[in-house]
C-alpha cells in the first residue's frame, strides 16, 4: 500500500466513524432515522401494552390453558421477540408487548381470539351450509354452528392448523405478483384436510369455507386433493389482505375461545438508573479494554481499540436497521460482545508477535499474522453462528431475541477484526510508521508447560465440579428449599395491583418501597410496572401465601394510605414448559451441528468430540454455580447458558487450530504429548488475554449493574473463567487421550517416543526444547 493510499484509507475510516457517531446520536434525518434513541426497547426498558383475555364458558383444563398460552406466545412474537404471554388465575391469559403505546392498535390487528372452523359446502342432507347473501356481496352460513357440528359438516377446527403465513410469488404466464396464504396442518389436520379436499374435488372442485368469530373469512375452491398438509389460498388482491387472513387463521387456531376483558399501557419494568448504570459499566469496560490492548500490543492494540469503537457504533445502527428489540440482558449481551470482539484481534496480534520474535520483518509479520489467524477466527465464529442460527429457527421468545443479538455481534466483530483493523494497521504502516518496537515486544520462546502430565488431576477436578451441581440439587431438595432457586419467570407467582392516591415513578418505587417489600415477600427479584394514565402500580413476585398478602396490604395501608382494593392474581411462568423444551432442543441441535462442522473442518471426530464435551462441561459447571450459590433462575438463566454455549468453544478452536497446524510439520522424534503441550503453551497468552478482556467487561456489569444484571453477570464470570480452564487444561488432554486410545498405531509410536524422551533424561514438559538442543550439539560436533 502506498503512502497516499494509506492516508486516504485513514481519512475514510475516520469519516465513517464520524458518520456512525452522528447517526447514533442524531440520526440521518429530522425524524432521527438510525439514531440509538429509536432502537426498539423491551418491556423492561420502555414498557408497552398489556392485554388480558378470559376464556369463554366453563373453566378449561390446565392442558388447554398451557397449549393456548404457548400458541399466543408464538403469535405475539410477530410484534416482538420479547413479547410475553402467561396465564393469570384459572381462566385468564395476559399478553405484554413492548414498544406499543396504543392498545387498540394491537386489539384491532391481533383480532378477537375465537373459534376457527373449516366447513364443507353441502351437509349430509345435500343442502348448502353456506350461500351468497341477498345483496350478493358475501357468503353467509345457512345453519348454526351447533347444527353443523351435529351434521358433521365441520371438517377441521383451528387446533388442526399448525401455521398460516402470507406469501408472494410471480405468475408463470404474466409475471404479475400473486399474493397467497400458505397453510400448514398438524398430523391429524393433514389427514382430515386430505379427506375434505378429496370430497370437494370430486364434487366438481367445490369450496371449503373458513369460519372465524361469527363470519366466513374465506371461501376458496379446491383445485386438487391435498394430502401433504401444505395448502395455498390464492386470489388475494394485496399482501396486506393475505397477511390479515393469515393472522386471523393463526389466532383462531386455539383450543379455547377468548374474550378481551382489559387492556392498558404499562411503564418500563426498570428505572432510568438501571439503564444508565449498565451503559456506564459498558463505557468504563470499553475504555479499560482499549487501554489494555494498547499496553500489550502497542500500535496494533491502538488499531484494535479504534475498531472496537467502530464495532460499538455499527452495532447500535444495525439494531435500529433490523428492528431488533433490545432488553437489559440485550444491553449486557452487547457489552459482552465488545469483550468478545477483542478475541479475533488478540489471535491476530499474538501471531504477529510470534513472527516478530522469529526475526521476520514488520510487513511479513503482519501478513503472516492475518493469514495464520484466519482459519481459527473463521472456525470459532462459524461454530457460534451455527448455534445462533439454530436458536433462531428452533427457539421462541427471548431465545430468538438472544439469537438475533448474538448473530449480529459475531458478524460485526468478524468484519471489524478482519477488515477495519486490517485497513487501519496497514494504513499506519503505509504512512511510514514501521519501527518493530511499535508493533509488539519480542518475546523469548516459552518453555512448554506439562499440562498433559497433570491431566488425571484435571479430569478429577472437572468431574467433581460437573457432578457437584446434581449433588447439591439433591441436598437442596432434601432441605425443602427446591433443587434450584426458580424465579417467577419459570414457576409463576403473584401479580399484585395497587391503586395509590398519587402517581409514583419507577425509580421512586425502587428506592422507597422495594427494599421493604423484598423483606415482606422474601423475593429479591420483584418486577414492577406502572400503569399509564393512572396511579396504579403492578408488583410481580414469587407466589404469596395468605399471611404474606396480609402483610403486603398492611404495609401499603400504613405507609402509603392505600384505602382502595389491592388485587392479587396468581400468574403462570412467562417461560412456559414448551418454550423451555424449545430452548433445550435448540441447544442440542446446535451442539450436534457444531460437532459436525468441527469434524468436517478438522477431518478428525476426536477434535469435534473433545470440543463438545468441553462445552457441556462449561454448561454443567455454570449450572452448579446456580445451584450452590442459589442464584435466581429466571429469564436471564437461558440467556446466560446460551452465551456460554456460544462463547466457550472459541478458545478451544484456537488451540485445536494450532495442533492441526503443528501436526502437519511434526518432527518424527517428537511425541504427541510434547506437541500438544507446546501448542497449549504457545496459545496460553492468547487464552488468558481474551478471557481477561471479556471478564473485565462482565466485572463492571456486576459491580455497577442492578440486581437483575448482577444475576446475569455473576454466572457469566464463572462461565468465562471455567471456559479458560477447560480450553487450556481439558480439551487438548481429551483429544490426546482419545487419539491414543482409538489409534493403535499412534499409541505404539507414542509409547516408543515417550520412552525415548524419558531415556534421554528429557522431562515431558521440556521435550521439545531438549530435542532442539541435542540437534545443535550434533551440528557442532560435525
Amino acid at each position: 500500500m502506498k503512502k497516499s493510499k494509506g492516508i486516504l484509507s485513514l481519512i475514510l475510516v475516520a469519516a465513517v466513524m464520524v458518520l456512525l457517531g452522528v447517526t447514533t446520536i442524531h440520526g440521518l434525518d429530522s425524524d432521527g432515522m438510525g439514531a440509538a434513541r429509536n432502537i426498539n426497547l423491551g418491556l423492561d426498558l420502555e414498557g408497552g401494552v398489556s392485554i388480558t383475555y378470559q376464556v369463554k364458558g366453563e373453566t378449561p383444563s390446565q392442558e388447554d390453558m398451557d397449549d393456548t398460552v404457548y400458541k399466543m406466545q408464538r403469535r405475539v412474537e410477530q410484534y416482538s421477540t420479547e413479547a410475553q404471554a402467561y396465564q393469570e388465575g384459572d381462566n385468564r391469559i395476559s399478553i405484554e408487548i413492548p414498544g406499543i403505546q396504543d392498545a387498540n392498535e394491537i386489539l384491532k390487528d391481533l383480532g378477537q381470539p375465537g373459534s376457527l372452523y373449516f366447513i364443507k359446502h353441502y351437509g349430509s342432507d345435500d343442502t348448502e351450509n353456506y350461500a351468497i347473501n341477498a345483496d350478493g356481496t358475501a357468503y353467509e352460513l345457512t345453519k348454526t354452528i351447533e347444527e353443523l357440528q351435529e351434521d358433521g359438516s365441520i371438517v377441521l377446527s383451528g387446533s388442526d392448523v399448525a401455521n398460516a403465513s402470507a406469501g408472494t410469488y410471480s405468475d408463470q404466464n404474466t409475471g404479475a405478483a400473486q399474493y397467497v396464504v400458505e397453510l400448514t396442518f398438524n398430523d391429524e389436520g393433514t389427514e382430515k384436510f386430505a379427506d375434505a379436499t378429496q370430497e370437494a374435488y370430486d364434487n366438481g372442485e367445490d369450496s371449503i369455507a373458513i369460519y372465524y368469530d361469527g363470519e366466513l373469512i374465506s371461501v376458496p375452491n379446491v383445485e386438487e386433493p391435498i394430502g401433504n398438509g401444505q395448502a395455498q389460498i390464492t386470489g388475494m388482491s394485496s399482501f396486506e389482505e393475505a397477511d390479515n387472513l393469515a393472522s386471523t387463521i393463526r389466532v383462531g387456531g386455539l383450543n379455547v375461545e377468548l374474550e378481551e376483558i382489559s387492556s392498558r399501557v404499562v411503564g418500563a419494568q426498570l428505572g432510568e438508573e438501571a439503564v444508565s448504570t449498565s451503559l456506564l459499566a459498558g463505557a468504563i469496560g470499553l475504555v479499560i479494554v482499549c487501554v489494555f490492548m494498547c499496553f500489550v500490543y502497542l500500535l496494533p492494540g491502538l488499531a484494535a481499540s479504534i475498531a472496537l469503537v467502530f464495532y460499538t457504533g455499527l452495532i447500535l445502527v444495525l439494531l435500529n436497521a433490523f428492528d431488533i428489540t433490545l432488553t437489559l440482558p440485550g444491553i449486557a449481551g452487547i457489552i459482552l460482545g465488545i469483550g468478545m470482539a477483542v478475541d479475533a484481534n488478540v489471535i491476530i496480534f499474538a501471531r504477529v508477535k510470534e513472527e516478530l520474535s522469529a526475526g521476520h520483518t514488520v510487513r511479513s509479520s503482519l501478513n503472516a499474522g492475518f493469514h495464520k489467524a484466519m482459519s481459527a477466527i473463521i472456525d470459532g465464529n462459524v461454530t457460534t453462528l451455527i448455534a445462533a442460527a439454530v436458536l433462531w429457527l428452533r427457539g421462541s421468545g427471548s431465545v430468538r431475541g438472544f439469537a438475533q443479538t448474538l448473530a449480529l455481534g459475531i458478524v460485526v466483530s468478524m468484519f471489524t477484526a478482519l477488515v477495519i483493523t486490517r485497513v487501519i494497521i496497514y494504513s499506519i504502516y503505509a504512512v511510514g510508521i514501521r519501527s518493530e518496537k511499535l508493533y509488539g515486544r519480542k518475546k523469548a520462546a516459552r518453555k512448554p508447560i506439562d499440562f498433559l502430565g497433570k491431566r488425571k488431576a484435571f479430569f478429577v477436578i472437572s468431574i467433581v465440579m460437573c457432578l457437584s451441581g446434581f449433588v447439591f440439587m439433591g441436598v437442596n431438595h432434601a432441605r425443602g428449599i427446591g433443587a434450584m432457586n426458580y424465579a417467577l419467570d419459570f414457576v409463576g407467582g403473584t401479580s399484585t395491583t395497587v391503586a395509590f392516591d398519587q402517581a409514583y415513578t419507577l425509580d421512586e418505587v425502587d428506592s422507597e418501597m422495594i427494599p421493604d417489600l423484598e423483606e415482606i415477600t422474601g423475593d429479591n427479584n420483584i418486577q414492577v410496572q406502572t400503569v399509564e394514565a393512572s396511579n396504579e402500580v403492578v408488583f410481580k413476585t414469587q407466589t404469596l401465601d395468605l399471611e404474606e398478602r396480609e402483610a403486603f396490604s398492611q404495609y401499603m395501608t400504613e405507609n402509603y394510605n392505600v384505602t382502595g382494593e389491592i388485587t392479587y392474581e396468581n400468574i403462570s411462568s412467562t417461560v412456559s414448559s414448551e418454550m423451555r423444551m424449545d430452548a433445550v432442543v435448540a441447544v442440542v441441535i446446535a451442539t450436534i451441528c457444531m460437532l459436525l462442522y468441527i469434524w468436517f473442518r478438522f477431518k478428525d471426530i476426536r477434535f469435534a468430540t473433545s470440543a463438545v464435551i468441553a462445552l457441556v462441561h462449561d454448561v454443567l459447571v455454570v449450572l452448579a454455580f446456580y445451584v450452590i450459590a442459589r442464584v435466581s433462575v429466571g429469564s436471564t438463566f437461558i440467556a446466560c447458558m446460551l452465551t456460554i454455549v456460544g462463547y466457550s468453544i472459541n478458545a478451544t478452536i484456537v488451540i485445536f487450530d494450532r495442533i492441526r497446524e503443528e501436526l502437519k510439520v511434526k518432527a518424527r522424534d517428537e511425541s504427541l504429548k510434547t506437541l500438544v503441550d507446546r501448542c497449549i503453551t504457545q496459545t496460553l497468552t492468547r487464552s488468558i488475554y481474551t478471557n481477561l478482556t471479556t471478564f473485565i467487561m462482565v466485572v463492571f456489569l456486576y459491580v455497577l449493574g442492578v440486581s437483575s444484571i448482577k444475576e446475569f453477570a455473576a454466572p457469566l464470570m464463572v462461565g468465562i473463567a471455567c471456559g479458560a480452564y477447560t480450553s487450556v487444561c481439558i480439551t487438548g488432554a481429551l483429544w490426546y487421550v482419545m487419539k491414543i486410545r482409538t489409534d493403535a498405531a499412534a499409541r505404539e509410536t507414542e509409547m516408543a517416543l515417550l520412552s525415548a524422551e524419558s531415556g534421554n533424561g528429557v522431562s515431558a514438559g521440556s521435550a521439545g526444547n531438549s530435542v532442539k538442543k541435542n540437534r545443535k550439539n550434533k551440528k557442532k560436533r560435525k
